[in-house]
């Protein structure tokens, strides 16, 4: 995956001849995605957009996962799974146990090596019960993967604004609510 900051420190570097064009040349081949044959890997998308690839699980068989999250590891790139059920989990983590899979969010990841994400922004997650935990949990985990500080506000339904109003404070220091 190639992102700003990596596409300039390649280009100082064939400007100061410590990089050949060649090899430049070959990594940008790649862009702006990877062909597996059963997808397309976006290797562009931090570089157009600031955000990398998500991959969604659903449809997808373990094999593809296991060749998908290989395929962002070599690149060095966040691999994000979402909607991963807990038994093609446990397949892939057999297949690559880097992968870190948390079976609430049913979120499924690697980071690479690199120094801590500094979290930025505050976004809030509400959820209306306890019934929207997965799929709140799955949003909270996703932006904090992605650099974002997050908040979370599960069970504050409909029934009573009073659990809302609680938080009031936090609502309005939000950058976003979800």
């Amino acid at each position: 995956m190639l992102s700003e900051q990596r596409l300039r420190r390649w280009l100082r570097e064939v400007r100061q001849g410590r990089r050949p064009i060649a090899t430049v040349v070959n990594e940008l081949k790649v862009l702006p995605y990877d062909s597996l044959g059963f997808a397309r890997l976006d290797t562009h998308r931090r570089l157009r957009r600031g955000l990398p690839e998500v991959v969604l699980c659903e449809g997808k068989s373990p094999a593809q996962l296991v060749q998908l999250c290989r395929r962002l590891m070599r690149l060095k790139e966040l691999a994000l799974l979402t909607r991963l059920p807990p038994e093609t989990a446990a397949r892939l983590q057999r297949a690559v146990p880097a992968i870190r899979y948390d079976p609430m969010a049913r979120l499924g990841y690697w980071m690479p090596g690199r120094r801590p994400l500094r979290l930025r922004g505050l976004v809030v997650v509400a959820s209306g019960g306890t019934a929207d935990l997965p799929v709140a949990e799955e949003a909270a985990r996703t932006l904090e993967l992605l650099g974002s500080r997050t908040v979370r506000l599960y069970d504050v339904g409909v029934a009573g604004i009073h659990r809302l109003l609680d938080a009031f404070d936090t609502l309005q220091r939000a950058r976003a609510v979800v």
